[in-house]
């Protein structure tokens, strides 16, 4: 028995997410299948197919390789996937950070009911996993390109100086899609801005 203010021997402490739940959140590292994956489009949906890209960097601005990203969204039409939603469209998707960070093909989301069922700006929500992270990180990704960011009543409750760590710039195309870039940051000078949840 160890007097209350000894460290017990052989106690470690405590661990971040995963390597536990990592066989769940990338099962095909493991030889399972996965449970989805960064390719959201399907045949039938509506909206104007994009490109997502970007890169998770720690406080040092350096990548981190192995954190994972989780989005959730509406179709063109504003529409979340779920029973009656007539929708063939998902809204689900995760990409692990490998190589040069996470991609997505998507569509661009429409404009969804807010607070007071005022109309949001098109977004994603956008979850984060990463070691060091105890419980995953909420954040959302806006579109440069959209008129509607400027009377959201979500971005409007961010601080004007910040609100840039949530907005995605148009870079282009890739395989003929509109490419928007959006880095996350998780420490750090211009860190993004993640939200209760």
């Amino acid at each position: 028995m160890t007097e209350p203010d000894e460290k017990p021997e052989g106690i470690t402490p405590s661990q971040t997410v995963g390597p536990f739940f990592a066989f769940s959140l990338t099962p095909a590292d493991y030889g399972y299948p996965a449970l989805t994956g960064p390719d959201l489009l399907v045949e039938g949906v509506v909206g104007t197919p994009i490109r997502i890209a970007g890169r998770v960097l720690d406080g040092e601005g350096e990548p981190v390789p192995d954190a994972m990203i989780e989005i959730w969204q509406a179709d063109g039409n504003g529409r979340y996937p779920g029973p009656g939603a007539n929708t063939p469209f998902k809204g689900f998707g995760r990409s692990e950070t490998r190589g040069p960070g996470f991609a997505f093909r998507t569509v661009k989301p429409g404009r969804v009911p807010g607070p007071n069922g005022r109309p949001q700006a098109p977004h994603i929500n956008v979850s984060v996993f990463a070691r060091g992270i105890l419980r995953r990180m909420f954040t959302r990704l806006y579109f440069a390109d959209e008129p509607a960011n400027e009377a959201d009543p979500v971005l409007a409750l961010v601080p004007p100086d910040r609100r840039q760590t949530l907005i995605a710039r148009r870079d282009g195309t890739v395989d003929g899609l509109p490419l928007y870039v959006f880095d996350i940051r998780l420490q750090g000078e211009d860190e993004t801005v993640f939200f209760e949840a």
